[in-house]
């Protein structure tokens, strides 16, 4: 068996939830996420509020309901989270895993891990769930909390292990409601180490339980001193803006992308393969397409992103018509998008839009928007009801809507899926190593979670990313095997082109060959019903028959 493990950095409890919930329902293989949240306090099933002793609020915390066993815990930074999403038993063949031994299992990888870390004196205390330093003496303490779910075979939730959290949040709750024992942590017990060398052990430990085979990403880690905003750059807007080496790269967006293995990269003047080079038609059906888009005001992002694809798509009478305005709230390495301050939602828009499907005939009908962080929603309503207009102005016509992750806001997500866009499309963009280099203000696991929460509201997924940044083509083959793993239905991947010399450079020209070997994988290893791979795929490129071919719509076009 292959144990896949996920480093994730710091993620929400509720996206946390969502992905293990998608990993939980859409997949059989077995994963071990590892990550660490912001300052939460969850309740088991069976858990006491009364164990609660203040308001969360007052002492900066969360306070959720989980589906686990348990008590009430913290989790915080400065701890690991661990939660092994793995198959226990066959379910379809009758067999029943056992839960006390599964939780075992998970005590014994920590006990195991931490004695290589050098902490020996630890074990577990007999109907208290965890493990425990000094379990047989006079001042037994827990280091690690367990609590898990099982069914249908299948496991979800884990351990907490308290590496150096705020130990003071401890002080606001009756820890696993064990009024009469104590919490520590690994330097509470004076074991000084790093994160780093904590999920180490614990992956070493891992494998050799639940592997033996492990295949392990890292987000990339990032300093502890570094507290910098990072996300303000593009166009050589932001942050060290006057300071660039020769190629004219940001020293920020350099920086960090030292800091995820990537060198400085192609020149970008270096001419590109021939493959890279897209035919441009200017003929009529393009220049209807551009007429139409410019009555009716509109916004498409094959402009916006500079699309090499773009006449090729407007002479098919195909557009991705871009909402929210043209100006996004994040500043992605990649993107040409403008990132200055968003104007106010066009109300009538939605409108325009429909209209702008009904002229041009269109049956398969592509949207997208920019991040508006600036609103509450994140621009999910004005998204929902481009959805409608369409749906109402032309019966029948399908839509895929590109969204951005909302920040994980459940209802904001949810008033989209409620929208029913035959094709639900959110791109993961780059491999996990990559993501806070190139996305600094968006999160590999906050995606998977967006799209396993669509899949999870019954429609198609879709998602992709480019290649070329700075990745391995593992890395490529672990990324299809996320998307896969949490239901998506559609993956786009092509080769990136830098935009202008502050953007992310290119590290790599990808062949013809390498994309066509990761659509094979993609469909026929991996079970993705449809990959859309080439140098000059992007996002809507071919949309249209991706969706007929993932069984997403019927044979459509336009009229």
């Amino acid at each position: 068996m292959t144990l896949r493990v996920r480093w994730l950095g710091t993620v929400g409890y509720h996206d946390a939830l969502a992905l293990q919930r998608a990993l939980f329902v859409s997949s059989t293989q077995d994963y071990l996420l590892l990550l660490q949240h912001p300052h939460t306090y969850t309740l088991g099933v069976r858990a006491d509020l009364a164990n609660v002793l203040v308001d969360p609020f007052d002492v900066g915390a969360e306070l959720v309901r989980a589906d686990r066993g348990g008590d009430v815990t913290y989790h915080g930074p400065g701890q690991v989270v661990g939660y092994p999403i793995l198959t226990l038993a066959d379910h379809a063949a009758g067999e029943m895993p056992s839960t006390r031994d599964h939780v075992l299992a998970i005590e014994q990888v920590i006990i195991d891990a931490l004695a290589d870390l050098g902490l020996d004196n630890v074990g577990i205390v007999e109907g208290c769930p965890g493990v425990w330093v000094d379990p047989v003496g006079p001042r037994p303490r827990k280091i690690a909390a367990v609590g898990v779910k099982i069914s249908r075979g299948r496991s979800m939730h884990g351990f907490a292990l308290n590496v150096d959290p705020q130990m003071a949040m401890y002080d606001h709750i009756v820890a696993c409601g064990i009024a009469d024992k104590g919490v520590t942590s690994l330097a509470a017990e004076g074991v000084e180490v790093s994160m780093r060398q904590v999920i180490d052990a614990i992956v070493d430990r891992a494998g050799r339980r639940w592997g033996p085979d492990v295949d392990r990403a890292d987000v990339v880690w990032r300093r502890a001193t570094d507290d910098t905003d990072l996300s303000l750059f593009s166009r050589g807007h932001g942050p060290g803006e006057t300071v660039r080496y020769s190629s004219g790269t940001n020293v920020r967006l350099s920086g960090r992308l030292a800091e995820a293995g990537v060198g400085s990269g192609r020149a970008i003047a270096e001419h590109k393969p021939d493959w890279m080079r897209a035919k441009v038609r200017l003929d009529g059906d393009v220049l209807a397409v551009r007429s139409t888009i410019r009555d009716l005001d509109l916004v498409t992002v094959c402009e916006e992103a500079g699309c090499p694809n773009l006449s090729e798509c407007w002479a098919d009478g195909t557009a991705t018509f871009m909402v929210c305005g043209e100006r996004c709230t994040r500043a992605c390495g990649f993107c040409l998008v403008d990132t200055s301050r968003p104007l106010p939602l066009d109300a009538d828009e939605p409108a325009r839009v429909a209209s702008a499907v009904e002229r041009m005939g269109l049956r398969y009908a592509v949207i997208t928007m920019v991040a508006r962080d600036d609103l509450a929603d994140g621009g999910a309503a004005h998204v929902a009801e481009t959805i409608d207009a369409i749906h109402a102005r032309v019966p029948g016509v399908s839509v895929e809507a590109l969204i951005s992750d909302c920040r994980g806001d459940e209802r904001s997500l949810e008033r989209i899926f409620d929208a029913r866009p035959e094709v639900l499309n959110h791109n993961i963009e780059t491999v996990a190593r990559l993501q806070r280099a190139v996305r600094p203000s968006a999160s590999y696991a906050r995606s998977l979670a967006v799209l396993g929460r669509a899949k999870a509201a019954g429609l198609t997924t879709k998602s992709g990313f480019v290649a070329g940044m700075g990745e391995t083509f593992d890395e490529v083959v672990q990324t299809l095997t996320d998307l896969a793993a949490v239901g998506v239905g559609i993956v786009t991947i092509g080769q990136y082109l830098r935009p202008t010399s502050h953007h992310v450079p290119v590290e790599r020209w990808w062949t013809p060959e390498d994309f066509a070997e990761w659509k094979r994988i993609g469909e026929d290893d991996l079970g993705i019903a449809h990959v859309e791979a080439s140098p000059l795929t992007r996002s809507s490129y071919h949309a249209r028959s991706a969706a007929t071919l993932a069984g997403a719509t019927e044979s459509i076009g336009a009229t």
